[in-house]
């Protein structure tokens, strides 16, 4: 897939970033898609699935602030 430079909804320029997910005492970490649904644990916390986690990289355009995120894999 080549790299998005344009917004899909009101043709601006596209910048590439990623969506901050504040874990356990504030650390901050980059958002991953996992495969398959999600499962609570017993304290509220989420079980991940076996499986491959792929890191997102997000777009946002520039003029009309729209967020577009695909998971690449390397």
């Amino acid at each position: 897939m080549r790299t998005p430079t344009t917004c899909t909804k009101c043709g601006g320029t596209l910048t590439a970033g990623f969506i901050v997910d504040q874990g356990d005492s504030g650390i901050a970490h980059a958002s991953q898609w996992q495969g398959g649904e999600p499962r609570r644990t017993w304290y509220g916390g989420i079980k991940l699935p076996k499986g491959e986690q792929v890191k997102l990289t997000t777009y946002r355009c520039d003029r009309c602030g729209y967020l577009e995120s695909y998971a690449l894999s390397s």
